[in-house]
């Protein structure tokens, strides 16, 4: 695993120890960027199950301003610290070691919303849908804003969740990533 591209191009990042976390292959992540970037320009980005912190990683390197990290397991956190440090990106970026959905609860509090969404959980899990719809409700989600979902290749998510609209679907395998913008309605 490393760096595709941007400011720290090439740095290898290190993988989580164990079977516990799937690390977003290099052919994913370089195809992931050519759908949402493939460069940024000071965006504020979520990466709500980190795992090794790559994807966040990659959309720093490639010019969004800062990242909020967030994992479940405790090496997964001391990976992404890790790997921040290793490429030197650890100023831009916060790292907690928090449950998704209550990490969701703790940012609302910074009244903030997120230009770009990295959303990449266990794939037995399915209901990222739901996940979207609260980070919206809550205000994390700018106008406009790519949230991008990895999944297992056998789950499809709906075209429209909200006011979030597919905008591209792509497999590689037994991985799909699935592609939204965050277009609100206007009330009338």
């Amino acid at each position: 695993m490393r760096v595709i591209s941007g400011s720290a191009r090439g740095r290898s990042l290190k993988a989580v120890p164990g079977m516990g976390t799937r690390p977003t292959t290099d052919k994913v992540k370089e195809a992931i960027f050519s759908m949402i970037g493939p460069y940024f320009d000071g965006e504020y980005v979520l990466d709500l199950f980190a795992g090794t912190g790559g994807l966040g990683i990659e959309a720093l390197s490639r010019g969004a301003e800062s990242a909020i990290f967030v994992d479940m397991d405790p090496k997964s956190i001391e990976v992404i610290k890790q790997n921040l440090k290793t490429v030197k990106l650890e100023s831009q970026a916060e790292v907690y070691r928090n449950d998704a959905m209550r990490a969701i609860k703790a940012l609302e509090k910074r009244a903030k919303g997120f230009d770009l969404i990295f959303l990449d959980p266990p794939y037995k899990m399915t209901n990222v849908d739901e996940m979207m719809l609260d980070l919206a409700q809550r205000g994390l989600v700018q106008e406009d804003a790519t949230v991008m979902v990895e999944h297992d290749a056998s789950h499809t998510y709906p075209e429209q969740i909200g006011d979030f609209r597919q905008i591209r679907v792509a497999n590689y395998g037994e991985t799909t990533v699935t592609i939204y913008r965050y277009e609100k309605e206007e009330q009338a």
